[in-house]
């Protein structure tokens, strides 16, 4: 009975974690690594185990880091069920078949540039293939999916269908409760729940992607989008947003029709230029179940989604290049939200020369994107071969992450009942090491960071190193 660490561990992207227990073989998520191309070529690279022999896996949430080697995993001979939320069966139709068609498009380019052998990771129809062995539930449905493996979904409020996820297995006589974080998100934020009460664990895998700081709070945060855009409209430029399609599209949707009239967006044309996020948008709108009580009330005041009446869902590829030809006036909501793919390259491209436009980042920003880059206030990048330097004003806002911060991850791990083993996951080093401390001065908890394939048995709660020497408890750095 033991878990054993593999993806996320010493970056943020590529969830994946591997239970081995009542004889069986669970993988929690099978995310991609995302970043330069030299992190993303790790994808490639085998698995530690043969996906023949693995019978299950729990998938947390649709985000592409945690679910997007499924298809992958399946090509290489994963027969069994995945388990996780009906909406995020819904939301990994859109998103596997995006990524798996980006991939294609990059074989393609690859093979026209001196990679005759250049194969995509899996394809559009490898991709379907892999939905199709989904298997969806409901919050607090539980599931007994292997021989004493069972588990039960708890709303995680990061994006629609998120959850964290509570496995209960059972050898001979002996049980133990583990609890995985998957992603989680803020409290207070508008549209989805507050994440739901931890309850009890014997161990528990959490997140730490803002485990070092704390965002801007909300209300200061739409104070700031609307400075901006008030700025915008002066300067007479553009504005610019690279943002995920899951999530992020719809809560600045969501934000647009609630403050339409103070931020005076009757002056601009509003695009979402991404059509993943106009058909996860509509996924978003068709599970109002899954919103909080302010978002269900403002929903039911409307006739349609969302409330914008000069908003452009620019779907076709001609549509999206026509918004190249506006010099001012225009807000873009484009992917990809860390900037290393989508449309908003090609806006960037327009725009990012330009002092009179505005770039809003509002999310996390992996190492080795150009949205990293971005953050970090390079003064050139380099768009499609060619370099450009960076004029634009760049906003950095917190306060719309679909991650919690520290103060959100200390708040539900409080709601724990009992004192379980805590195995930090899922962050930068120096946010994991921040986290982990903070934890041991707040609350008292002795966390551990796992490395890559670090092995917890879960019946003595012991950590293993790869290199099989014991790692006790009391561990120290």
């Amino acid at each position: 009975m033991e878990i054993e660490f593999y993806g996320a561990t010493r970056r943020v992207t590529g969830s994946c974690h591997i239970l081995r227990a009542a004889g069986y073989t669970v993988l929690l998520d099978c995310g991609l690594v995302q970043g330069s191309r030299e992190m993303e070529a790790l994808n490639r690279e085998p698995f530690p185990f043969d996906p023949a022999t693995i019978d299950a896996v729990v998938l947390s949430h649709g985000h592409i880091d945690h679910s997007g080697r499924l298809p992958h995993l399946v090509n290489l001979g994963f027969r069994g069920t995945i388990h996780t939320h009906h909406t995020t069966i819904e939301l990994c139709r859109i998103l596997l078949k995006d990524s798996a068609s980006l991939a294609e498009n990059d074989a393609r380019y690859r093979q026209r540039h001196g990679e005759p052998d250049a194969e995509p990771l899996y394809t559009v129809e490898e991709a379907m293939r892999c939905v199709r062995q989904m298997k969806g539930l409901r919050y607090g449905e539980r599931l007994e999916f292997l021989p004493g493996i069972s588990v039960t979904l708890g709303d995680a409020g990061h994006i629609l269908g998120s959850a964290f996820v509570r496995l209960e297995i059972t050898e001979g006589a002996l049980t133990r409760t583990l609890v995985f974080s998957g992603d989680l998100g803020q409290f207070d934020s508008p549209i989805l729940n507050d994440p739901e009460a931890l309850g009890s664990a014997d161990v528990l895998l959490v997140e730490s992607t803002y485990g070092d700081r704390l965002h801007k709070d909300f209300e200061s945060t739409v104070a700031e989008i609307g400075q901006i855009i008030e700025t915008s409209c002066r300067d007479c430029g553009n504005i610019l947003f690279p943002s995920f399609s899951i999530g992020r599209s719809q809560e600045l949707l969501y934000l647009f029709g609630q403050h339409y009239e103070e931020w005076g967006l009757d002056k601009w044309a509003v695009f979402l230029d991404s059509p993943m996020a106009i058909e996860a948008s509509r996924i978003y709108w068709h599970h109002e179940e899954l919103w909080d009580h302010e978002a269900r009330l403002f929903r039911h005041n409307l006739r349609r989604m969302p409330p914008i009446d000069n908003l452009h869902l620019t779907g076709r590829v001609e549509e999206s290049m026509a918004i190249n030809g506006m010099k001012q006036g225009a807000i873009i909501i484009a992917g990809s939200g860390m900037c290393n793919g989508g449309r908003i390259i090609h806006h960037l491209k327009h725009n990012i020369e330009r002092p009179e436009c505005h770039i809003i980042i509002s999310g996390f920003q992996a190492e080795g994107t150009l949205g990293r880059e971005l953050v970090e206030r390079g003064k050139e990048v380099w768009l499609h071969g060619r370099r450009y330097r960076v004029r634009a004003q760049l906003h950095t806002i917190g306060g719309l992450s679909a991650h919690g911060d520290r103060s959100d991850l200390v708040r539900w791990l409080k709601s724990r009942e009992g004192t379980p083993k805590v195995m930090i996951v899922h962050g930068e080093e120096g946010a994991k090491e921040s986290f982990r401390g903070f934890l041991h001065g707040e609350l008292s908890l002795d966390a551990l960071i796992p490395k890559p394939g670090d092995r917890l048995d879960l019946k003595t709660s012991t950590l293993y190193p790869a290199d099989d020497d014991i790692v006790h408890e009391n561990h120290k750095k």
